[in-house]
């Protein structure tokens, strides 16, 4: 663990211990089980994001591909599909949605920004043709208790979430491909130089980040009991939150899964407490975007300070050997 990560593990212990003071029902064993089925949603779309924003690049319509992937799903078991196959095509619309961006991210050219804010709209805009406004309700009772109930002390659906961020920390930080991905970040066209295929891997990329949000999906879908075309809009600025708070640099280069998870921690218990001190949800978005901003510039002016530390450092290193010193 860096210092950069022991500091937000310290800044949500903090978190923690002031919101307890200010709401006795923070610490609640209820409150916390129902608040932390929240963290499966957010945390399993923020681990992809992690790999795409370390790459230089965005998702902006993660949000979008789980309410559609939603839609897809529910709709289809009311076709009179099995359930289980239901949620198999559901979490496929996501990938292959994701896809889509990957495609037109690395052959049409447009920059991620711009491709996912597109697909932000279309992804929306196709949930709600499928859907005619209408919502797919009462799932049986398995489904049910995979979003609402839960296991050995815990939600049913966390060792989802469990599941996502191991395999986000094996292929990140202990594979091939994800010192291709950093490679990508640090210097694209470098990494190119190098062999990396950087076109496959921002299409996989972007294919996991919408299989993420399918999944996303089916877990939100659970929780509620209830599919809708609205399902995870606004999610996109909670995701982002998160991988940024935790340290991934927005420009690329730099970020871990470790931090991601702090990032996830802090953001979900700033939602919960502000929840619980009955603060408007209009109110909790501006305290997520001014954190998002916050935290973008700070770490923004980390990175100079580091890059001007280590400028000086390798200055001094020259003017102190024999050949700066003849």
């Amino acid at each position: 663990m860096t210092l950069s990560e022991i500091g937000r593990l310290v800044v949500w212990i903090v978190l923690i211990v002031a919101l307890s003071i200010l709401s006795p029902r923070f610490m609640d064993v209820d409150n916390l089980r129902e608040a932390s089925r929240y963290l499966v949603t957010t945390g399993v779309m923020s681990a992809a994001m992690t790999a795409v924003i370390i790459t230089g690049g965005i998702d902006l319509s993660v949000g979008s591909i789980l309410g559609m992937s939603g839609i897809v799903l529910g709709f289809t078991w009311q076709a009179g599909f099995p359930l289980p196959l239901a949620v198999l095509i559901g979490v496929l619309s996501g990938a292959l949605a994701g896809l889509l961006n990957g495609i037109c991210i690395v052959y049409g050219r447009i920059p991620p920004l711009i491709a996912t804010l597109a697909t932000l709209a279309l992804y929306r805009g196709i949930a709600l043709a499928i859907s005619q406004a209408a919502s797919v309700t009462n799932f049986p009772q398995w489904f049910q208790f995979f979003g609402q109930r839960n296991f050995a002390g815990i939600p049913a659906q966390m060792p989802l979430l469990i599941a996502v961020l191991v395999i986000a920390y094996i292929l990140l930080h202990r594979s091939r491909f994800g010192r291709m991905i950093y490679a990508i970040g640090d210097n694209e066209t470098a990494a190119r130089f190098a062999a990396v295929p950087v076109d496959k891997v921002k299409l996989w990329l972007y294919a996991i980040s919408g299989l993420s949000a399918g999944l996303a999906g089916v877990a939100l879908t659970a929780h509620a009991n209830t599919a809708k075309a609205d399902a995870g809009t606004g999610y996109e600025l909670d995701v982002i939150t998160c991988v940024v708070l935790g340290g991934t640099q927005i420009t690329g280069g730099k970020g871990t899964i470790l931090g991601t998870i702090l990032g996830l921690l802090i953001v979900r218990t700033m939602i919960y407490g502000m929840h619980l001190l009955a603060v408007k949800t209009v109110v909790q978005t501006i305290v997520v975007g001014v954190v998002l901003i916050a935290t973008a510039v700070l770490n923004q002016y980390i990175e100079l300070w580091r890059e001007r530390t280590r400028s000086q450092s390798a200055g001094h290193s020259v003017a102190g050997s024999p050949a700066g010193s003849s």
